[in-house]
């Protein structure tokens, strides 16, 4: 079959690799369907990630399953399934806890040992765990499973940090970065009923999907005249911070634009923000929550909201390129010209 493989900065290419098949009796064989290019992954094709030539590509997927192990109980040959990011056992002691990012036995898609989801068909782990069927009634609706995909991390993610943030009803929400991740916490902060909602970004098309989303407010300045256009919009910083880009810079906005007393969900994957302001956070009694999204804990809501036509991030979607084309789609999200892409294989 034909997969997306890392070979290098600002190299990754198709090539042919095994077939997947059944390694443990909890796996599963999906076709691949449906699948993205992240934000995240430019992190490893820029260069910033410690990455080696032939580790695979792509964690956020859908497809259909073709094969299951002896052991596989809940999902069954012909599924439609979605795929979190992370892969989950669905019965250790953090998956209890709906922290499947943390499972003793998890991973995530992708990299030296696992399957990638850029490609035409995966070997899926802890089918049962981590694979969420979808209802019989969309499973061959394209305009539907479009707007599912995104489920698979930045919409959960978006969430994930809305939840942390603690955003509330009549609330107010600031959110920094225009990304995909950005602007679907814009729409989670509108779905959990925040009454204003801060954009920062300076990307106009991405702007106007924020409003779209839901965002009523938006700052196009950097760093600290930014911060100062929040303070004086909120009129002395926002309850609800959501930081969804990881960078030492944004983690400092986030941290100087929290109201007192407010929070601060940060899903943004650190880079180079491993120090903080815990002075300013500790005399402003600021909380700081979020980290990696359990998104298998989140699917099902947002799955139900997504057909019931109450959300919809598939705007974030702005580009869809085939297998062949991913390394072009790389290249189109490293030069900003896209925003998120999705791969039909």
């Amino acid at each position: 079959m034909r997969a997306t493989v890392y070979q290098g900065t600002g190299d990754v290419r198709v090539e042919n690799v095994p077939d997947p098949v059944i390694k443990q009796p909890t796996d599963a064989v999906v076709r691949i369907t449906h699948a993205c290019i992240c934000g995240s992954d430019l992190w490893f094709y820029r260069g910033l990630d410690n990455w080696k030539p032939g580790w695979r590509t792509g964690h956020e997927w859908m497809g259909i399953v073709e094969e299951v192990g002896s052991e596989v109980r809940n999902i069954k040959k012909g599924d439609r399934v979605l795929a979190p990011f992370a892969f989950s056992d669905g019965s250790c002691e953090f998956c209890g806890k709906s922290l499947q990012t943390s499972c003793v036995r998890g991973g995530f898609w992708g990299g030296e040992s696992n399957d990638g989801g850029q490609a035409e068909a995966i070997r899926a782990q802890f089918a049962d765990g981590t694979l969420v069927t979808i209802p019989k009634e969309v499973e061959n609706d394209d305009a539907i499973l479009t707007k599912i995909l995104p489920l698979t991390d930045v919409m959960s993610t978006g969430h994930h940090a809305a939840i942390s943030a603690g955003v509330r009803q009549g609330g107010t929400a600031a959110v920094i970065g225009d990304g995909a991740v950005g602007l679907c916490g814009v729409l989670a902060a509108k779905r959990l009923g925040a009454e204003r909602i801060i954009i920062i970004g300076r990307h106009e098309d991405r702007l106007d999907i924020a409003r779209r989303f839901g965002a009523t407010d938006v700052v196009k300045s950097k760093d600290q005249q930014a911060v100062d256009e929040v303070l004086e919009i909120t009129k002395g910083g926002a309850e609800s911070v959501l930081e969804c880009v990881g960078t030492e810079s944004s983690m400092d906005n986030a941290i100087s634009i929290t109201r007192p007393g407010g929070a601060i969900g940060y899903v943004g994957v650190p880079h180079g923000s491993e120090t903080i302001n815990l002075s300013h956070m500790f005399f402003s009694n600021i909380t700081l929550r979020g980290g990696v999204a359990p998104a298998r804990a989140y699917i099902p809501e947002l799955l139900d909201d997504v057909i019931a036509g109450k959300i919809d991030p598939s705007p974030v979607l702005d580009l869809t390129v085939d297998l062949n084309g991913v390394p072009s789609g790389y290249a189109a999200m490293d030069k900003r010209e896209a925003i998120k892409v999705m791969v039909r294989p």
